[in-house]
C-alpha cells in the first residue's frame, strides 16, 4: 500500500524486547507467540490487530528481515532493533543500493487526522532510502481518504499540508525527491486506467470482501494505489520498495500481481516443447538429472517411464507422466523460454530476431537454448522497453511494527490519549508521556525484585522506536535497567516525558522553518475539487 494506516495498534503481551545480537546489542523488539493467538487478519481499511508476527512468515510469505540485515548498508536504527521485522523481496533494493545503483522508495499517508508518532516511522524510512541514494517519493493519498474514508476536501486539504511539514521537517530533501496528491497527479491516473485492465473485481472482492455495496470510486482508489506503488518506474525500471506496516500486505501482494501481468514476456525454464508448471517442471528436471542429463540422450518417454517406477502420489506427478508420454522420443534439453504474455506482434518479432545462439520458435513462444535465465530476463525487458512496453520489476516491501498506544492496545488518531501528534504542544506531549500506561510492577519492592517487563511497555517502546534515536547504547541501556529492577517507572517515565517534549519543541520549530520551502513546491494544498462525504469505513 502507499499509505501507513492511521490504526497502528500493536499487542503488546507479543512484543518482547531483547538485547540484538548486531548493531552494539542494541535492544530490540521482538513479536513472540502466544498461547492461542488469534489468526491474522490483514485489513488495509480496518484496525487489524497482528497479535502473533511469525504468522505473517507462514501465512503470507513474508520473510525475516534479520537473515538480511547484514547485506543492508549502514542500516537504520529501526532495522538493527528489529522494528522493521519482515520484507518481502526487498533483497534487490538492499544490492542496489549496496552498489550505488538506481532504486526508489516510496510510501504515502492518507490525511484522516493529524500526523502522529506512529506516522514517523515511515517518514523515517522514506528519509532513510534517500538517503543511501534511492530516489523518494512521498504522496498524498487523498482520493483514498474521500473515497474510503468519506472526508471533504477541505479536511484533506488541511492535514496534508501538516503530513508534508512534518515530512520535510523530519529531513525528506525535496529537490531530490518528490511530493504529490493522487488527485493532481495526471501520470498516476494514466497509469492506474491501464493497470486497471489487469484487475478484475472477483479478485478484489476476494482480497477486499468487496461487494454490491462497494462504491466504483473505492474500488477506482486500489487501481490507483497500485499506480502509486510503481510510479517510481515510469522513467525506468529500478527495485522499488514500499515501507508500510503489514496491515497493507493485500495491497503490496495485488501491486507484484498486477506488475507482472503488464510485462510483454514471461520467462521460465523448459525442458521440451510443450509446456509445463512449477510442479511438473520440478519432476522433469529431476528425472532429467537422474537419467544423465547433458552426457546422455535423454528421452520424453524415458523420463516419463523414471517418474512412474520411482515416485507415486506428488503432486504434479499423473499430468508429468501424461504430458512427456505424449512427447515420445522428443528429446529433453534444458532452455530459456520466452512466454508471449501481452506483446505487440513487433515486439514478438523483435525478440525472436535478437535472441542469440540456437533457438526454436514457436507460436506463442520461443526457446533459447544459449541464454542464462538472467540474461534472458535482462532481454525481454530490453525488448519491453523498446517497444513501448513499462517493463516493471516487482516492487519490494518493508514492514514495521505497531506502535503500542500509551494507554494499552492500540494507538489510534480517534483516541488523542492512546498517541502523541506531531502538532501536539510539547507539554501535552509530557503530559500523555507521564499518564502512560508501563510494564512495571505493583510496587518499587517488587521492581527491584523481579525487574520491569520491558516487553509489555509502551514507554520502553518510546525509547526503542524514537526517543533513543540512534543511540542503541541508550535503547540497551533503559532495557538492561529496566528488567534488572534499577530503573523504577517513574523515573523512566519523567525522562522520556522531558525527551519526548524536547522532541515535540524541536520538530515544531523545524515545522515553521520548512513552512515556505512547502510553499514553494510545486504541490496543490488547496484543492478546487468539490464533492460530498460519506465513505464506506
Amino acid at each position: 500500500m502507499t499509505r501507513d494506516n492511521d490504526a497502528t495498534e500493536v499487542d503488546a503481551d507479543e512484543d518482547r524486547a531483547r538485547n540484538a545480537a548486531r548493531a552494539g546489542d542494541a535492544a530490540r523488539t521482538d513479536g513472540g507467540a502466544a498461547e492461542g493467538a488469534d489468526d491474522v487478519a490483514l485489513d488495509p481499511w480496518g484496525s487489524s490487530t497482528v497479535s502473533d508476527y511469525r504468522k505473517l512468515f507462514e501465512e503470507f510469505g513474508i520473510e525475516e528481515f534479520d537473515e538480511l540485515l547484514p547485506e543492508v548498508p549502514n542500516p537504520h536504527y529501526l532495522m538493527r532493533r528489529g522494528v522493521i521485522f519482515g520484507h518481502r523481496d526487498y533483497r534487490p533494493v538492499a544490492e542496489a543500493l549496496r552498489n550505488d545503483e538506481p532504486a526508489a522508495v516510496l510510501s504515502g499517508f492518507m490525511p484522516t487526522g493529524d500526523p502522529h508518532i506512529g506516522h514517523k516511522l515511515v517518514f523515517d524510512e522514506i528519509i532513510w532510502h534517500q538517503r543511501q541514494g534511492a530516489d523518494a517519493y512521498g504522496l498524498i493519498a487523498d482520493l483514498e481518504a474521500h473515497s474510503a474514508r468519506g472526508l471533504t476536501w477541505d479536511e484533506i486539504d488541511e492535514h496534508a499540508r501538516n503530513y508534508l511539514l512534518s515530512l520535510l521537517a523530519l529531513g525528506f530533501d525535496p529537490e531530490e525527491g518528490e511530493l504529490y496528491r493522487q488527485s493532481t497527479n495526471r501520470e498516476v491516473q494514466d497509469l492506474a486506467f491501464e493497470l486497471g485492465s489487469k484487475a478484475r473485481f472477483s479478485e478484489l472482492q476476494s482480497i477486499y470482501g468487496f461487494d454490491g455495496e462497494t462504491s466504483v470510486s473505492h474500488m477506482q482508489s486500489v487501481v490507483t494505489q497500485m499506480a502509486d506503488i510503481l510510479y517510481p518506474q515510469l522513467d525506468e525500471p529500478k527495485p522499488t520498495v514500499i515501507p508500510v506496516g503489514p496491515d497493507q500486505d493485500p495491497h503490496m501482494r495485488l501491486a507484484r500481481d498486477v506488475a507482472d501481468r503488464m510485462r510483454y514476456f514471461k520467462v521460465t525454464e523448459a525442458y521440451a516443447s510443450f509446456e509445463v508448471d512449477d510442479e511438473e517442471r520440478a519432476l522433469v528436471a529431476e528425472a532429467y538429472d537422474a537419467l544423465g542429463g547433458a552426457d546422455d540422450d535423454v528421452r520424453c518417454e524415458d523420463a516419463a517411464e523414471w517418474l512412474s517406477e520411482t515416485h507415486s502420489d506428488q503432486p504434479g506427478l499423473e499430468t508429468a507422466i501424461e504430458k512427456l508420454s505424449s512427447a515420445g522420443m522428443e528429446p529433453l534439453r534444458p532452455r530459456v523460454r520466452f512466454l508471449d504474455a501481452n506483446a505487440t506482434d513487433e515486439a514478438f518479432e523483435d525478440l525472436v530476431e535478437r535472441v542469440e545462439g540456437e533457438k526454436r520458435r514457436y507460436e506463442e513462444h520461443v526457446d533459447a537454448f544459449d541464454l542464462s535465465h538472467e540474461a534472458a530476463e535482462e532481454l525481454a525487458r530490453e525488448v519491453e522497453l523498446d517497444n513501448d512496453g513499462y517493463g516493471f520489476i516487482a516492487p519490494s516491501s518493508v514492514y514495521h511494527r505497531f506502535m503500542t498506544g500509551l494507554t494499552g492496545g492500540k494507538m489510534s488518531s480517534s483516541v488523542p490519549a492512546s498517541h502523541i501528534s506531531l502538532l501536539d504542544d510539547p507539554e501535552e506531549g509530557y503530559r500523555k508521556v507521564k499518564a502512560a500506561t508501563t510494564g512495571g510492577r505493583d510496587t518499587a519492592e517488587e521492581q527491584r525484585e523481579l525487574g520491569g517487563e520491558a516487553d509489555k511497555c509502551p514507554v520502553y517502546e518510546l525509547y526503542a522506536y524514537l526517543l533513543a534515536g540512534d543511540d542503541d547504547e541508550f535503547a540497551k541501556e533503559v532495557y538492561d535497567e529496566c528488567v534488572g529492577g534499577e530503573r523504577l517507572c517513574g523515573g523512566c517515565k519523567e525522562q522520556a516525558a522531558e525527551l519526548m517534549a524536547e522532541f515535540l519543541r524541536d520538530h515544531q520549530e523545524k515545522r515553521e522553518e520548512v513552512a515556505d520551502l512547502l510553499d514553494d513546491l510545486d504541490i496543490d494544498l488547496d484543492s478546487d475539487r468539490r464533492g460530498v462525504a460519506g465513505g464506506e469505513h
